[in-house]
């Protein structure tokens, strides 16, 4: 499976600590490379695009809390970013919501409840029926 990840300065470490160790996935980084501090909507915005193109089935982000790239990454059509800090979360978030980006909260879960996580949702399916109908009415929403 190929994989877009990125992270700001917050983030950083775990990210380099996650393509380490989930070896059996193609990662594509986009940034940070450094913990300098840096801004997390540009790496957003490159994870958004690999998904978006098809260059990469799934699209992995961190910061601090989550939800700032959550909020950047969601502005896009047909991103479906879910902030997880635990396994059912994850997991819910992509059977339930369809999330093909998953937001990790680096300042509040360790670097191996980070690969746990990921490893749950990537092992998820969708649901269909009234979950997808649900999709289809958020895509359905107007763009104001």
């Amino acid at each position: 499976m190929k994989i877009a990840i990125g992270a700001d300065h917050r983030g950083f470490l775990q990210k380099e600590y996650i393509r380490s160790i989930m070896q059996p996935y193609v990662w594509y980084d986009v940034g940070a490379y450094t913990i300098e501090r840096s801004d997390y909507p540009i790496f957003s915005q490159k994870v958004c695009e690999y998904v978006l193109s098809s260059r990469a089935e799934r699209g992995v982000l961190l910061c601090g809390t989550g939800v700032g790239m959550a909020i950047a990454a969601n502005r896009y059509t047909k991103i479906y970013a879910a902030v997880a800090w635990n396994i059912e979360v994850a997991i819910k978030s992509r059977e339930d919501d369809w999330s093909n980006v998953l937001v990790l909260p680096s300042d509040y879960i360790t670097n191996d409840q980070a690969i746990a996580i990921i490893d749950a949702w990537l092992q998820a399916k969708p649901r269909t029926g009234r979950y997808q109908d649900r999709i289809a009415m958020i895509d359905a929403l107007p763009h104001k």
